[in-house]
């Protein structure tokens, strides 16, 4: 038996790259899996990868797991109910979603568009909330039932949204909300029954295909096989991490930390109001006593 035997889980953007690999590695562990993809490109592009859900479902199942298929956009309100109804109708219940789906509108900061920006927050930041909002309902409806909860959300935060990377503002900006968002998930829900914890991956996706060089020798190990993920993915999914929330996790291969969050830094207390021409110094002094943060991606 695997360590999540019994389990129900969603996978949003689950029909390519690190969304399938959880997908299989969860069935792998005896999870059943609801596999969401809406079927587009890396960009967003409408029809891209039409019926990915379906063949991962097709893998799952001939692997004799348990998987439905489920193509409904992420970010639309009535389709993420419509996820976790299909999760409850299939499998008689939902134990975690994991919040997977995303697209990238790659543009320098001076060229970005409303249009761009609105499109890559709306997948990631509400793509976030919807389907995990609907779930918490029904844990709760679950729990004032008196039925007890060992829920889950994950999500998928990156290195863009924790230091920024030049040419992805949009991007970055929507990957660090869903970093403080997931905070504040597990400090509100944790009465529930229910933990979040996010991912900031590093593997090979196609939408890090055409932004960074992720290749490796031949016989070496892969670290950037989006494989990697799949162990820690069902690690928290498990009833194993039950004391596990409000925590972003970085892998890269077999190397994983837990991130460190916005801290106090060194201080300087006047003791009373500082004067704009004194500060000069101050600040100075200040940073360079703290430690230096990790560098933007892609800066100089």
């Amino acid at each position: 038996m695997g360590i999540c035997e019994g389990r129900v889980a969603i996978v949003t953007g689950a029909g390519n790259g690190l969304g399938k690999a959880y997908a299989l590695g969860l069935a792998a562990e005896g999870a059943k899996v609801v596999v969401n993809d809406l079927g587009v490109g890396t960009h967003g592009e409408d029809g891209a990868t039409k019926g990915a859900a379906e063949l991962v479902v097709e893998e799952i199942r001939a692997m004799g797991g348990e998987a439905v298929a489920d193509t409904g956009d992420v970010a639309d309100w009535d389709a993420g109910k419509r996820m976790v109804d299909l999760a409850v109708s299939t499998f008689g219940r939902l134990d975690a979603v994991v919040n997977n789906a995303g697209f990238v509108r790659d543009r320098m900061f001076v060229s970005c568009t409303p249009e761009e920006w609105d499109a890559v927050t709306r997948v990631h930041l509400r793509g976030h909330f919807c389907t995990s909002r609907h779930a918490v309902d029904y844990w709760r409806a679950q729990q004032k039932a008196g039925n007890p909860i060992d829920a889950r959300i994950i999500n998928t935060t990156s290195g863009a949204g924790l230091q920024g990377s030049i040419g992805q503002s949009a991007y970055a900006a929507a990957k660090a909300g869903i970093a403080t968002l997931t905070l504040v998930q597990a400090a509100e829900l944790a009465r529930y029954g229910i933990t979040a914890n996010a991912l900031a991956p590093n593997a090979r996706t196609r939408m890090t295909a055409t932004a960074f060089d992720m290749s490796v020798g031949e016989g070496e190990f892969d670290v950037f096989a989006p494989e990697n993920m799949a162990p820690l993915v069902a690690y928290l999914v498990s009833e194993q991490s039950k004391k596990v929330t409000g925590q972003v996790f970085e892998l890269k291969g077999g190397n994983i930390f837990l991130s460190q969050g916005w801290t106090d830094s060194p201080n300087f207390d006047k003791g009373a109001r500082f004067t704009a021409d004194e500060l000069g110094p101050i600040v100075e002094k200040l940073m360079a006593e703290r430690e230096p943060a990790k560098p933007v991606y892609g800066a100089a």
